[in-house]
């Protein structure tokens, strides 16, 4: 309700007053004039104290008013709730007491479905019961009339041999012979007759049988037709008392609300009595009420005008929110791209700074499990991985989480592609004159003969890389000439043995190159020129037959020997002389493995401790160069003194260590991530490139042919005529290549 603000009159001017009661003094002024003016502004302000308290009155008679009719009509509202309460109420309970007893009729005529059912298979029953009875009876009756028939038929021809006259002896013997033949006949119808009557007899006692079933179940009918007539009785009565509980909760509801309309009635007399009395007290507030009518307007069209202001108000929050979150959500996403663009860049130079400072690249690999890890037992996944950092995973050994962080770690879901496309970059160096060697290390069955050679329909490192170098040489053919070379190696159990050689069990050795660069090979090592993929299906064909391989309980394939693949790749730029020999050496490592779960015995086990010597040799030799010792034993072994030029300077060597996810191999496992971490450790110095300027005679350029025999000796080639070959090493150094 509005409240007003009492208009009170002007002040009056023309000096101050003092005084007490109705008589003041007027300061500066003549006592008798200045008393008359005294007593009319006493007059007038009498009045108007008057007028000021007939509003108030009529103000606070309105107010009354108007609390009483808000009143009466919360008091209206709420007996109109009441009632409309009361009906809801019954109407629910009727509806919830019809609902049950619908239920209840629905559930009884579903018995009496049931029992007439009952009663139909039982009264089908009986009238089966009644066509086999009768069957039988007219069975009998047919069986009857036959044999009355032929006993009809007996009597006659009885009666008709007694008719006859006494005839002479001799007729009287025929007579009596004939006799015997009725007799007999005569038998056998009274044998018939009584096989009939036992017939006869077992009919009766089937038909007393049928007759009492008949009985039994015409009992039965009778009692279903009892206990039928009993429920449609209850089924009757139920529904009289629920028609009469129906009536009387109608009634009760009809009386409630006679009841509630009879409060009502009275309570609005009263209210309507109340009302006219408020409408004659309200007639004399006319000119309150327009004013009243006009503030509430007024406030009226602030209240509608004031959702708009706050949807505006709303609107203009929502669009600053918005523009805030939209400025922090492109700053979040700036620094997200500066941070992923951080982290590529440190990648980035960490790998530059790999490369710089030589060491060797470490790779992992982790094989899945396949079903014969499963065996039909639940197995243990214990190899986890970092989801924001793909050089890290995590080992589970002996309940303790160890973590190791390398250069690329591969789970077991990386395809072949995926793995080729990290070595790509570093087998494609070897086109350019780098040595470059990658070498797959881990216990047996880890996966390394796949890494490296891989399957049908699914290479490995192997064969992708001459491809590779294939689909380069031929973009370079224009400018360069280049020729590829394969060999073939194994060292089994410290012999050096030739895969494409005519006699591969035969032994080689390892010696330096006569022209004093100190680099080693091998004499007498058979040497491929491939040209094409045909050419490296049919070298990989004979080295995978002569390669050795047996069965162990770790592997079904299991690498008994240290396989290495040389490639040679030798170019010369025809227009400026430059000579380049790069190698590729890619080595599949027989597995390390223990002896008591690989079950190896006699050559077997032979073949295992020469396999553990050769890696123990690349572990002291890798400790060695980690340590920076001034002898590293690179001659302790057959596989170290091969690869001696991969592991020490001027060489790119890229390590990829393959490893078991399984619960029983998590010690081989630890063993060889801690062995990588050592690997990845290791300093090679920077790496050098083999380049070298043939100068070609003026009159006509030479056509180069970098075929070379299978005895011929590294050193062979700088000797050739037509020729003067002046070494020029980028890093400085005067070495020559080995093949």
């Amino acid at each position: 309700m509005q409240a007003f603000q009492l208009e009170l009159p002007p002040p009056l001017t023309g000096g101050r007053f003092f005084g007490v009661g109705k008589y003041s003094y007027l300061v500066g002024a003549h006592p008798l004039p200045m008393i008359q003016k005294m007593v009319e502004s006493m007059s007038q302000l009498q009045k108007e104290e008057l007028q000021v308290q007939d509003k108030e009155h009529r103000k606070g008679c309105r107010g009354l008013l108007y609390q009483q009719v808000e009143n009466l009509q919360e008091k209206v509202f709420i007996h109109a709730e009441e009632v409309n309460k009361l009906r809801s109420e019954e109407n629910a309970l009727l509806q919830e007491s019809l609902s049950q007893l619908q239920l209840e009729v629905a559930e009884k005529n579903a018995q009496i479905l049931k029992q007439e059912l009952e009663v139909q298979q039982k009264m089908d029953c009986l009238n089966e019961v009644e066509q086999r009875l009768n069957d039988s009876l007219r069975e009998r009756a047919k069986a009857k009339e036959r044999f009355n028939f032929r006993l009809w038929e007996s009597q006659q021809t009885i009666a008709s041999l007694k008719a006859q006259p006494p005839q002479i002896k001799y007729i009287v013997k025929r007579v009596e012979v004939e006799s015997s033949k009725l007799k007999e006949a005569l038998n056998e119808a009274q044998s018939q007759n009584r096989s009939l009557e036992e017939q006869v007899g077992m009919q009766s006692q089937v038909l007393k049988e049928m007759e009492q079933q008949l009985q039994d179940s015409r009992n039965i009918s009778t009692w279903l037709r009892s206990q039928i007539q009993k429920y449609e009785s209850e089924v009757e009565r139920v529904h009289r008392e629920m028609v009469e509980v129906v009536q009387t909760m109608k009634d009760e509801k009809n009386r409630a609300i006679e009841d509630a309309f009879m409060q009502a009635q009275t309570e609005m007399k009263a209210v309507h009595e109340n009302l006219a009395g408020v409408r004659t007290n309200l007639l004399t507030l006319q000119p309150a009420l327009r004013t009243l009518t006009n503030d509430y307007n007024s406030l009226k069209r602030q209240v509608r005008d004031f959702p708009l202001m706050l949807q505006r108000a709303l609107q203009t929050t929502r669009a600053e929110i918005g523009e805030v979150v939209e400025e922090v959500r492109n700053t979040n996403h700036e620094l997200l791209c500066k941070y992923r663009r951080e982290l590529q860049l440190r990648k980035k130079y960490h790998n530059e700074l790999v490369r710089l400072k030589g060491n060797i690249r470490v790779f992992c690999r982790v094989r899945p499990v396949m079903e014969e890890d499963v065996d039909g037992l639940e197995v243990m996944n214990m190899v986890t991985f970092d989801p924001e950092d793909d050089a890290v995973l995590h080992l589970y050994h002996k309940g303790k989480l160890v973590s190791f962080e390398l250069d690329k770690v591969f789970p077991p879901e990386a395809t072949q592609q995926d793995v080729f496309q990290e070595v790509q970059d570093l087998i494609t160096s070897c086109i350019d004159g780098y040595n470059v060697c990658i070498f797959a290390y881990g216990q047996t069955g880890s996966g390394k003969t796949y890494t490296m050679e891989g399957m049908q329909g699914n290479p490995g490192i192997n064969q992708r890389a001459l491809q590779l170098l294939f689909a380069e040489v031929a973009e370079k053919a224009l400018d360069w000439e280049y020729t590829i070379s394969v060999n073939m190696v194994e060292i089994y159990n410290e012999a050096l043995r030739d895969l494409l050689g005519k006699e591969p069990h035969g032994k080689l050795d390892i010696k330096l190159c006569p022209d004093g660069s100190g680099h080693l090979y091998v004499p007498g090592l058979t040497e491929f020129t491939v040209k094409s993929v045909e050419d490296i299906n049919r070298v990989f064909e004979i080295g995978h037959m002569n390669r050795v391989t047996e069965c162990t309980n770790l592997n079904e394939h299991s690498s008994r020997s240290h396989a290495l693949l040389i490639v040679t790749v030798s170019g010369v730029d025809s227009s400026t002389g430059i000579r380049t020999t790069g190698k590729l050496n890619l080595v599949d490592l027989a597995g390390s493995e223990r002896v008591g779960k690989s079950g190896a015995e006699g050559s077997r086990l032979r073949e295992a401790q020469y396999i553990n010597k050769s890696l123990s040799a690349l572990g002291d030799v890798i400790y060695a160069l980690r340590s920076r010792q001034n002898h590293v034993p690179f001659r302790n072994s057959k596989l170290t003194y091969l690869l001696q030029d991969s592991l020490s300077g001027e060489s790119k060597t890229l390590m990829m260590v393959q490893v078991s996810p399984l619960e029983k191999n998590t010690g081989e496992t630890l063993y060889s991530l801690k062995f990588a971490q050592r690997v990845r450790s290791v300093e090679l110095g920077p790496m050098a490139k083999k380049t070298e300027v043939v100068s070609f005679p003026p009159a006509d350029q030479m056509e180069l042919d970098s075929r070379s025999s299978p005895n011929s000796s590294p050193g062979a080639s700088s000797g050739r005529p037509g020729s003067l070959r002046k070494k020029l090493q980028i890093s400085g150094r005067g070495k020559s290549p080995p093949l």
